[in-house]
Parts: C-alpha cells; sequence; structure tokens
C-alpha cells in the first residue's frame, strides 16, 4: 500500500492520530470515500462513519471495500470536503467483516494519496506476459508485471541497455481470452527508471503509441479490468 500515497507526519505519529480521531468524533454520522488498490485495479466507495472509541473508529463499507481492506489492512481516506477535514488520511484495519460490512480503523495518519494523480487505468498481471525490448540492435526479454495505456512496470534479468531517458522498441506479447491467441503489439517507448540493485530489475517505460497500437493496448486491458473484477466479486474473506 505505500506505493499508494505518502505518510505525512505533523507532530509525532502518535500526536498526529489523537487529532485524527478527536477531528472523527465530531464527524460521526457523516460519509467518507474510501480508496484501495486490488491488482491495481482502484476499489473507492462511500463509507459511513458510525462510531469513534478507544482511538478506532467504526465504518459501515460496502462489501467489496472491505474485502480489499482485509488484503491490504490499510485504508486510504481522501480528503472531506469540509474544513474540519481537508487532508487525505491513511489507517490500520483492526477488524474487517466484509458479510457484514464494517471495518474498525486505527493508528490513523495524515498523508497524501499519489495514485489519485494517475492518468491511465492500470492492471497488474498474474500470468507471465513476454515482452523484448530492443536499443541500438541489442534484445532483451523480459516478463510485463503491470499495463496501463501510458506504460508499463517490466522485469529483466539484465540492466544493461536499460538507460533512463533512452527511446527503445518494445514488442509486448499480449494474450487475448476471446481467441485462445497472442497479439504481438509494437511501441515506442521511453525508459523512466530502473529498480534494483541486482537481477531481477524493474524497468518503467513509458508508452508513445500509435493508434492501432493503442486499441491493442487498451482491448486487452479491458479484458483485464473484467477478470480483476469478477475475481473480486469471488473473493472469499
Amino acid at each position: 500500500m505505500l506505493k499508494y500515497f505518502d505518510k505525512i507526519v505533523r507532530g509525532t505519529e502518535q500526536e498526529d492520530s489523537r487529532v485524527i480521531i478527536q477531528s472523527l468524533k465530531g464527524m460521526i454520522g457523516k460519509n467518507f470515500t474510501l480508496l484501495n488498490y486490488y491488482k491495481e485495479i482502484p476499489v473507492s466507495y462511500d463509507a459511513k462513519l458510525l462510531s469513534v472509541e478507544n482511538e478506532m473508529a467504526e465504518f459501515q463499507v460496502h462489501e467489496y471495500q472491505a474485502k480489499v481492506i482485509n488484503l491490504e489492512r490499510t485504508v486510504m481516506i481522501q480528503s472531506h470536503n469540509t474544513k474540519a477535514f481537508p487532508d487525505d488520511i491513511c489507517g490500520e484495519a483492526f477488524y474487517v467483516n466484509s458479510a457484514k460490512k464494517r471495518v474498525i480503523i486505527c493508528r490513523f495518519a495524515y498523508a497524501k494519496i499519489r495514485s489519485s494523480l494517475r492518468r491511465f487505468v492500470r492492471v497488474r498481471l498474474d500470468r507471465q506476459i513476454q515482452a523484448e525490448l530492443m536499443y541500438e540492435g541489442q534484445f532483451l526479454p523480459g516478463n510485463v508485471k503491470d499495463i496501463s495505456l501510458g506504460g508499463s512496470a517490466i522485469i529483466f534479468d539484465s540492466n544493461d541497455i536499460l538507460v533512463p531517458g533512452s527511446e527503445v522498441n518494445l514488442s509486448l506479447k499480449l494474450p487475448d481470452a476471446s481467441r485462445d491467441a497472442i497479439t504481438e503489439v509494437g511501441v515506442i517507448a521511453t525508459v523512466v527508471d530502473v529498480f534494483g540493485d541486482e537481477a531481477p530489475f524493474t524497468c518503467i517505460l513509458e508508452f508513445h503509441p500509435e493508434k492501432h497500437s493503442q486499441q491493442q493496448i487498451a482491448y486487452f486491458i479491458n479484458q483485464r479490468q473484467v477478470e480483476i473484477i469478477k475475481e473480486l466479486k469471488e473473493l472469499v474473506d
């Protein structure tokens, strides 16, 4: 969850949590917008604050929200549209029951939700999808970790030709479940960053697709979204 937001400490962590709890005590009965991610798909529903006691807050939530909170054990709460609660916050799950649509959150902190700045829907992949990067006559095979219309995170066993700022040719082998086939999609991309001190390395790439490639990637992402939403509906606590 930490990749989705930056935690902000204003006093101490304990002091911040107490201040947030005190603010919440005056907002019982109000609705808040919760945010989690399931395999990079945003899960965001309104939740009603039911009670606040013993530095914990109980919310009535959507069943799907409860399921994801149970997995992540963390939740982001987007800033309320009143002066009493102008900041994003995050908290940890103490109790979750998706059947009863109840969660109890504790250990609150101020936060800046970074993931809300995303321009494109991103999906995480469960099965291996191959990719091949080409740069200055050299080829580097990899496996796609997640993908959006704007770019992808790809795992490589070498970082020899992964130069941040360089423009590369990328070939993606995207499965098409409707035809039980593989669609090879070519796209120009820029290497944004490379993570890892040793193999495997994670490379973040920004796509510059032409219209046809963009349509092919969008079709795959839509298929994957449908799969993820189905998984979420069938998820058992």
